[in-house]
């Protein structure tokens, strides 16, 4: 895994010299991996959306209880997981190498950020689809580059503080 993050870095590097002027490197490693991220999750959720859960209503029993949530509301409890590991891993691998916090503080802190980004990309979602009348794919997306953006502060700033 350190290879592939290696990898991941120096591509990253790579590409950075035009972006000089206008950012850092760790804001722009953060920006390339949270665009990764954020297409791996866009790719997720319309899978799942068009081909796994149908557009249909979600019917499933918890504690003794029958529950219902609409499709695009599922979709986003399947992707979230995928990218909650995926971010933790770039974040921490790729663009804040020099954090002295150690790895399971790290993912408790980026879990905590984490869970505030599912209010708001929940939140977000449900305005976007059921009062706009944006389709769901389009609308996790615009939601999905406000939560990458708010995230890094946290993530530099808390999860991952020198």
């Amino acid at each position: 895994m350190q290879t592939l993050a290696r990898f991941i870095r120096n591509i990253t590097d790579f590409l950075y010299p035009p972006f000089r002027r206008l950012c850092t490197p760790e804001f722009f490693r953060y920006g390339v991996c949270g665009a990764g991220n954020l297409l791996l999750g866009t790719l997720v959720y319309f899978l799942f959306y068009n081909f796994v859960i149908g557009h249909e209503l979600v019917y499933f029993t918890l504690f003794g209880r029958e529950w219902c949530i609409t499709p695009h509301i599922a979709t986003l409890c399947i992707q979230f997981p995928v990218t909650l590991l995926t971010g933790f891993w770039l974040n921490r691998y790729v663009t804040f190498t020099e954090s002295s916090v150690k790895g399971r503080k790290q993912f408790v802190r980026y879990v905590f950020i984490f869970l505030f980004n599912v209010a708001f990309n929940y939140f977000g979602i449900k305005l976007l689809v059921e009062f706009f009348h944006v389709y769901p794919t389009p609308s996790q997306m615009i939601i999905s580059v406000a939560s990458v953006a708010i995230s890094y502060f946290y993530n530099k700033y808390f999860s991952f503080r020198k």
